[in-house]
């Protein structure tokens, strides 16, 4: 009896072994679908519009381009103003507003090509970051459901180790009982005057 219930609680354990294993599988493959799904959002060979809209940007953007375009400004009006006898500009600078409106025109596309190209980068890791967060989010549930089987496995087990062990304890009393009986009765036996 104690041989057949140990060999049912190995099996038990063994049944429990294989859930946490089909667990385990499952949890490899659907990280194998989630991790094939990432995007690589940086492209290591932009096209050559999107490089140079990407330095445009980034100089006209900057302080650096501020100050180089304000000390060009100056130049020009200084010496439209005070340098050049016939100026080629004068007062009130129509050339100069000709150029910064058509720096301007042209700037403001190119900067715009620059943002859609960062905010298509953006969106990418966005989705990144889903998947990320949905592949943690299958790890903690299947973490889940290996703790939860854990317990209920080892509560099972514990229960039937208890039960085995009542029945030992139950076997024991028995056992003293019987002893008890047989030892009064032999004591009794042994106890009675002779004649």
């Amino acid at each position: 009896m104690k041989k057949k219930f140990l060999d049912e609680l190995l099996l038990s354990e063994n049944d429990q072994l294989q859930k946490l294993n089909a667990i385990v599988v499952n949890a490899i493959e659907e990280e194998k679908l989630l991790s094939h799904k990432l995007i690589e959002f940086d492209d290591p060979h932009p096209p050559f519009s999107g490089r140079i809209a990407d330095k445009v940007a980034s100089f006209g953007g900057s302080w650096k381009f501020i100050v180089v375009f304000l000390f060009i400004m100056f130049a020009w009006i200084t010496a439209n103003i005070y340098w050049l006898t016939g100026p080629f500009d004068p007062y009130p600078f129509i050339l100069l507003n000709l150029v910064l409106s058509t720096i301007a025109a042209l700037q403001a596309p190119v900067i715009m090509m620059s943002q859609n190209r960062k905010e298509e980068k953006d969106r990418q890791r966005a989705i990144n970051d889903y998947l990320i967060n949905l592949k943690s989010e299958v790890e903690i549930r299947h973490m889940h459901e290996k703790v939860d089987l854990l317990i209920a496995e080892q509560m099972k087990t514990l229960f039937d180790i208890q039960r085995e062990q009542v029945n030992i304890m139950n076997e024991i009393k028995n056992a003293i009982k019987k002893n008890s009986v047989m030892t009064r009765q032999n004591g009794c036996t042994l106890n009675k005057p002779t004649k």
